[in-house]
């Protein structure tokens, strides 16, 4: 199945429950293809866990979900060993974080000790537990939610946590045409049931397609004067990593390939460089008085850059 194909059917399906997440959908979709994860940043009752819940269902996958609370426990999320008496051996059962679509719920709101149990999965596809190697599912996806406006009782996720997610989003209020449809739609006698329209399989070829995808050596010059653009700015602590540009381009490839693409534009660059960059960035206090965002920086930042020209 072509990617664009792919990303087609998974659209169309998620519009069938979801309305106005057009946006969103193509985003984690980028994670997707891109084997990255994705932290959404909004206020409650935007539809962050029915769009967790919709991608789940059109891949048809195992979908879990956390809700993260100031006493979760790692264990809690990787699983623990117990002792079964009629057999008198150790087993371990399975955690949550077994499953290809996991949606950590206001992850913000654990203990550091409890936000790292997922660092190893996250970065590597597996969980060690005493001593032993566990591979996750694939394809596997954390879709991380977090409150921005609600502060009291939470733990700021640390920059190395924030660097293990492809990128962040945040999915807003919908307009009122579009919020109208969604009171029309809940007044229907039931909803409609998403039905699976793509296998693991078919994500899996679609990954190895977009690895596939060409990027010509001026579109990595971009991406790399970019992230180390960021590094030495006067209104960041914090620049972009090696990571964060690898994150760049291969989010690059998935969006490009997405849209029937077998090579990566300047333009998906420029598109993707705030939601993959934005939240790994670290403002001075200067900076924040002044009212300045990451978002902003990238954005001036980019405007400064020379894009490259097809030759």
């Amino acid at each position: 199945m072509l990617v664009s194909e792919l990303s087609r059917r998974i659209q169309e399906n998620v519009a069938r429950s979801l309305v106005g997440l057009e946006r969103a959908t193509e985003l984690l979709l980028v994670a997707l293809l891109s084997e990255g994860h994705v932290l959404i940043e909004d206020v409650p009752g935007v539809g962050k866990t029915s769009l967790a819940r919709a991608l789940a269902a059109s891949l048809d996958v195992s979908f879990r979900r956390i809700q993260f609370t100031p006493d979760l426990l790692p264990s809690d999320v990787t699983g623990s060993y117990y002792f079964q008496q009629r057999t008198s051996e150790w087993v371990f059962r399975e955690g949550p974080i077994f499953a290809s679509v996991l949606l950590a719920d206001e992850i913000n709101r654990a203990t550091p000790r409890t936000q790292s149990a997922l660092l190893e999965a996250m970065q590597e596809g597996q969980v060690t537990i005493e001593g032993e190697t566990r591979r996750l599912e694939r394809p596997f996806i954390v879709l991380a939610t977090q409150n921005p406006v609600e502060l009291e009782g939470t733990f700021p996720l640390p920059e190395a946590q924030l660097d293990r997610f492809l990128l962040q989003l945040s999915l807003g209020y919908p307009d009122e045409a579009t919020e109208a449809v969604i009171l029309r739609r809940h007044g229907l006698p039931e909803e409609p049931a998403l039905e699976p329209v793509a296998s693991p399989e078919d994500v899996a070829e679609a990954v190895a397609a977009t690895r596939q995808v060409a990027v010509d050596d001026s579109i990595v010059g971009y991406i790399t004067a970019l992230a180390r653009s960021t590094r030495g700015h006067p209104a960041l602590e914090l620049g972009a990593s090696p990571r964060a540009a690898i994150a760049l381009y291969r989010a690059s490839q998935a969006l490009a390939a997405l849209r029937d693409r077998d090579f990566v534009l300047p333009d998906d660059v420029k598109e993707l460089a705030v939601p993959v960059l934005a939240h790994r960035l670290l403002l001075d206090q200067e900076a924040r008085l002044r009212g300045q965002t990451p978002a902003t920086v990238l954005r001036e930042l980019l405007s400064r850059l020379e894009v490259p020209v097809e030759r």
